[in-house]
Order: structure tokens, then C-alpha cells, then sequence
């Protein structure tokens, strides 16, 4: 029997704020307006209060910069934090500013860094969030009452400023695989489903767009019979009208069954982005993605875009088991090949917390002493590089712009149109090349005014992160309650010795042994 609850309508709405934290990896308070894929969090956190009851406000710093308004952070009865795991310290911040400016506001904090770390968190945040996003659900209802919690997440697309033609839908969480360097191994998060009234909800709910793309962890997943269903959805809301093409993230065991290309074309997938990673297939091995190792990479690259989908890809440069040497030699292999298409980003090797590959780094004493929870980013050496320093920092420092590699791209880019343009329509041309061009100038294509303005006056970075600088963000937006001074003092993870601080080391470690308890 179906019981239905009746909610009053509440006399003073409870505000929420619900803030996606961000640290630029370029170390500059700057926005991001154009970077891919755009934060989802806050939307689908959003889902979690009544719309009833509470009015709701977003922000998202990746795209429009630090929030620093006084009168925004004095605004919300409760306010939501999430983020990456660099953004922690942000999050601090902000719960700093929030309660000089709104002592009773109640701080709720979640996502990778509050999970890894919740013994920590707990001293600065009200409540920490450690499950998935429904958990959000029960902590509105224990801090504010049951009226204020929906009965439904349903995401709140309509909060969001920032997204743009691109409609992003999840259908499924985490993965079936366990790579070492990924934090959903280190959680121990197991592939999990929407149903598929939900998904088609999502897209529903989001109205006619050009462009879907899936922002799963795996869409491919482990259930065949799961993914032939989407599609066939899929099928269903194209002829409707709702988009024109669709992408999503997908495992290279996807690529196995050539069925599965010709299956996502028919449906109107344009493109899909897979973590290659890397072409060593040693590298691959030693993080445990052995399913990049099942099939030749360049001809899985290639029949993709022979089936008509545009194949996307990020590569990880890890100076701490490999020679500069070498990685320039994988980089020019690429941008040799027209082929294939090129990568879309390069990121360093990072030690996120409480991963397998966090475990092993520290073991062999390859993090770097001073390193703070704020320099596990892709532009900072947080670990200790097998060539010296300098060779490292200067590999660094190149990678945004590919300096040095800049004619071997463009000839690359004129091989590959002609070889595909006759493969691939005009808006997956355009995806391909606008990609060739991201990966040489990517900093000017996500925030093209901040850039020029900001690049004249950027303080010199070490790109280490025992000496790195600071974001400006670390200094106050304006004065703070002399309690929360200590909120802007950055989250050491490593001693002057390179051993996990003292304040965190019941988290880092205990939850190692924890892990191995459960894993028998």
C-alpha cells in the first residue's frame, strides 16, 4: 500500500548552499568556465532537500571562481561542501568564512578527501558525509527535520549556472575494475546501477540538448544485459528528439567486442573517452590496469574511429618509475601515429590517499617530505622522481603547452583529417580537432580572459611540492574569527622525514588495516 506524506508548506524556508570546492592546479584563483567536464556534484546533492521546504542556491568554483561574497556565505542555514581531494583545505576555508559571517550555520562535508580522511575532517565540519549521496538524505532530516529532507534525489539541473550545450548524465557508479592509483579502489566502492526509469528521468528532466555524455565511471560495466538496455533507451529518446549524439567513459574491455562499436553508433554515440593511461604495457601492469593489456591500444584506437566514434583518451606521466627520457619518447610515438587520435590531457602519477599505489609510495619513501594533501594535483611532483629535480620540473612545466611538440601536432592533426574525414561527421571532426588543439593550449581554452590577465603577475612556481607555493586562497577573503585562523593553514601529508603527519596517520593507517582485515 502506497502511504503518502503530506509536507506544510514551511513559513521560513531553511537555505542551503551547496558549494563544489576548488583549488586550480595552475595555483591562481581563477575560473574555469570552459574546463571538461563541468562539476555534477552539487546537482545531484541538491536532490536531497525538499524543494518544498528549503531554497536552494549552487556554486561551483571550478567555473566561476572562489566564492568570496560575504553576503552569499551569510546567506545559508546549512551548508554542503564537496569536492576532490585537493579541494579539502578549501573546504576549511570556506567553513571559516561561512561561520565568521553566520555562526549558527551548519557545515556538512563530503566526497574523496572527507571519506579518506574522517577522523581528520571531524574537527572541522559539523557532519561528514562517508557513503554515497543518499546519506545526504538522512543528514537533512537529522539536522533540520523530515519535512526538509525529499522523499526522492532527484538532480536539481535547474540550479546549475554553469552548464552549458553538453548535458551530463549518470547511469551507474564506480567500477568493476581495481586499479591501483584510482580512489574508488581505495574506497572499496563496488559497481553499482540505476534503474533505468531514473536514468531516463535524468535525461527527461534536462530537455532537448545536442549533446549527452555519460559521466559513469564505467558505462560499460560488468552486466552486458544492462548496457544492451541503455542503448536500446537510448534508441528511444534519440528518435524523441532529446539529443542528437551521445559519449560516455568506458573500460577498454568495451573495445573487445566489435558489436559493441557498431551498437553505440546506431544508438548515436559520437565519441568515447577510455583511460589508456599509458602504451607500457610494464607501467600497466604495475598499477594493476591489466584490461589495457588484453589488445594492441593503437589498433583498438584506430578501429574505433574506423566504426565512426571519435576514441578520447588521458595519459599519466609517471616521473617516479619513469625516465624523462622515456616519456618523451612515448609522446613523440603518439604524435607520430595520425592514426590514432591524440591525448586529451597528461596528468603526473598521483599518490591519492588511501589507494593502493598511496600505500606502496609511501612504503618505498617515493612522497616527497612536506607534501601537502593540497599538492596531490596533476602539476605537482608529490613524488620523488627517478631523474633529478631539475630534468623533472622542467618535463613539468611543458606539459600544459606540449612545448616542443607543438609542429609534430599540427602536422598530426592535418594527417588525421584527411585520413577520417570522410569517416567522421562535422561534429566529431570538430571534438577530434578541438581535442588535438586542448591538449597544446588548454589553460587558454578553459578560461581564455583569466589566463592573458593572470599570466602577467603568476608568482613563480617550483612545481614540487615540498616547496611549492600557496593558492592566494590561503589568505583570508576578509577577516575571520581568531578561532578558524587555523583553518587556513594547509593539510600537511608528509614530515620534514617524508612519514605520514601525526594528524593524519590514525586515518592514513588505520584504514590500511582496516582494509587488509576485510580483504582477508
Amino acid at each position: 500500500m502506497l502511504t503518502l506524506r503530506f509536507v506544510r508548506p514551511a513559513r521560513n524556508k531553511k537555505r542551503i548552499l551547496i558549494v563544489n570546492c576548488y583549488l586550480d592546479d595552475s595555483r591562481q584563483s581563477i575560473a574555469r568556465p570552459y574546463k571538461i567536464p563541468p562539476a555534477m556534484g552539487p546537482i545531484y546533492l541538491a536532490g536531497a532537500f525538499s524543494p518544498v521546504t528549503c531554497e536552494l542556491r549552487l556554486y561551483n568554483e571550478q567555473t566561476n571562481g572562489p566564492l568570496v561574497d560575504p553576503r552569499l556565505l551569510a546567506w545559508p542555514d546549512v551548508v554542503v561542501l564537496t569536492g576532490l581531494t585537493t579541494a579539502l583545505d578549501r573546504m576549511k576555508q570556506l567553513t571559516a568564512l561561512a561561520r565568521t559571517r553566520n555562526p549558527k550555520v551548519i557545515v556538512v562535508a563530503g566526497g574523496p578527501p572527507i571519506r579518506a580522511l574522517p577522523r581528520y575532517s571531524s574537527r572541522f565540519f559539523d557532519y561528514c558525509c562517508l557513503g554515497d549521496i543518499e546519506e545526504l538524505q538522512q543528514v537533512a532530516a537529522a539536522i533540520l527535520g523530515r519535512d526538509y529532507a525529499s522523499d526522492e534525489m532527484i538532480p536539481r539541473f535547474d540550479l546549475a549556472d554553469w552548464l552549458g550545450r553538453i548535458a551530463l548524465v549518470e547511469s551507474s557508479r564506480y567500477c568493476n575494475f581495481r586499479c591501483a592509483f584510482c580512489s574508488l579502489t581505495g574506497e572499496g566502492r563496488r559497481y553499482q546501477k540505476y534503474g533505468l526509469d531514473a536514468i531516463r528521468r535524468q535525461i527527461v528532466a534536462l530537455g532537448k540538448r545536442n549533446y549527452l555524455f555519460f559521466i559513469d565511471n564505467n558505462f560499460y560495466g560488468n552486466d552486458r544485459v544492462f548496457f544492451l538496455q541503455r542503448l536500446e533507451m537510448l534508441r528511444e529518446l534519440r528518435r524523441e528528439g532529446y539529443f542528437k549524439h551521445w559519449g560516455a567513459l568506458v573500460t577498454n574491455d568495451f573495445f573487445l567486442k566489435d558489436e559493441n562499436l557498431r551498437l553505440a553508433r546506431e544508438s548515436g554515440c559520437a565519441a568515447l573517452f577510455s583511460g589508456v593511461e599509458s602504451f607500457d604495457t610494464t607501467w600497466l601492469h604495475s598499477v594493476n590496469k591489466n584490461q589495457n593489456t588484453r589488445a594492441p591500444q593503437i589498433e583498438m584506437i584506430a578501429k574505433c574511429l574506423d566504426a565512426g566514434i571519435v576514441f578520447l583518451y588521458g595519459l599519466i606521466v609517471d616521473t617516479s618509475t619513469r625516465r624523462v627520457e622515456d616519456l618523451n619518447r612515448e609522446l613523440k610515438f603518439i604524435t607520430g601515429i595520425p592514426q590514432i587520435t591524440l591525448q586529451s590531457f597528461l596528468t603526473l602519477a598521483i599518490p591519492l590517499l588511501g589507494t593502493p599505489h598511496f600505500y606502496d609510495c609511501l612504503a618505498q619513501g617515493r612522497i616527497l617530505p612536506q607534501t601537502k594533501v593540497r599538492d596531490l594535483n596533476s602539476r605537482t611532483l608529490s613524488l620523488r622522481p627517478v631523474d633529478d629535480l631539475e630534468t623533472a620540473v622542467h618535463f613539468v612545466r611543458d606539459m600544459d603547452t606540449l612545448r616542443g611538440y607543438r609542429s609534430r601536432v599540427l602536422k598530426h592533426t592535418a594527417e588525421f583529417f584527411r585520413k577520417y574525414r570522410s569517416t567522421l561527421d562535422a561534429t566529431q571532426m570538430a571534438i577530434a580537432l578541438y581535442n588535438d588543439v586542448y591538449c597544446c593550449a588548454q589553460n587558454v581554452l578553459t578560461a581564455p580572459s583569466a589566463f592573458f590577465r593572470s599570466a602577467r603577475c603568476s608568482p613563480r612556481r617550483t612545481h614540487v611540492s615540498t616547496t611549492e607555493i600557496l593558492d592566494p586562497v590561503y589568505a583570508p577573503a576578509f577577516p575571520i574569527d581568531p578561532r578558524y585562523q587555523s583553518y587556513f593553514q594547509p593539510t600537511m601529508l608528509t614530515d620534514k622525514s617524508g612519514e605520514v603527519t601525526d594528524e593524519l596517520v590514525e586515518d592514513l593507517m588505520s584504514t590500511r588495516s582496516a582494509k587488509r582485515t576485510a580483504h582477508g
